[in-house]
């Protein structure tokens, strides 16, 4: 199904260009959920640390062009990637695969597209291990500028039922709330939307008639 994002605002644009260096994350939980806007769609970005690593990322991408979500499983072991799969939904599913021992050499590979497999290059493995590094850089300083995500249910009158279950109302401005409510007169199913909060601002991420709370990770199992 479609999802929609409106163009970010230029208050949380210029936070996200200053944020390298912004300072620690280390007073944050364990469990946190952030997210931003990339040049061809949102990104949403789960994540858990442990004795202040990352140990596990999830990220979710989805692209503007209301094309398939693209769900990236991060699993880390003292600083590095040890396990990498990503995942690609639609008509055309592609799931790729990947392990790594401690030393970081390739101990497996797997890459599964309609009714074949296929192996990776190894440009296409060195690829994906730069991208689990740049996007934990990106995780780092999105909450060292505490950006941080929440999704939930829409309903009438402006109010969200988060995905935790809390009645919230998010401080979207008047043109993200004709937004969403123009999407809910064409849609027979209730609107999730999932939106970044700043400490001076609110940014609505996505819109769509997908179920965000049922794949949404939770703390205890992730």
């Amino acid at each position: 199904m479609m999802k929609l994002t409106l163009p970010i605002r230029i208050p949380v644009l210029t936070l996200l260009l200053l944020l390298t260096g912004c300072g620690s994350h280390s007073d944050l939980p364990d469990f946190t959920a952030s997210g931003y806007l990339a040049d061809r769609g949102a990104v949403r970005i789960w994540r858990k640390d442990s004795q202040k690593q990352i140990s596990h990322m999830m990220t979710v991408f989805t692209p503007f062009s209301g094309g398939a979500t693209e769900t990236t499983d991060y699993q880390w072991l003292d600083g590095k990637p040890v396990a990498i799969e990503r995942h690609i939904a639609g008509q055309q599913p592609d799931d790729v695969t990947l392990r790594f021992d401690h030393d970081g050499a390739l101990s497996f590979m797997q890459r599964q597209l309609a009714g074949h497999r296929e192996p990776l290059s190894a440009d296409e493995v060195a690829l994906y291990q730069f991208e689990a590094q740049r996007m934990v850089k990106i995780s780092d300083d999105l909450l060292s500028g505490r950006v941080m995500l929440t999704q939930g249910v829409w309903s009438a009158g402006g109010t969200v039922k988060t995905c935790q279950g809390n009645e919230v109302t998010p401080d979207f401005d008047m043109l993200e709330r004709e937004h969403i409510e123009k999407q809910q007169k064409t849609s027979s199913a209730p609107l999730s939307v999932a939106w970044l909060e700043t400490p001076g601002d609110t940014q609505l991420l996505v819109v769509s008639p997908d179920d965000f709370c049922k794949n949404e990770p939770k703390d205890a199992d992730f």
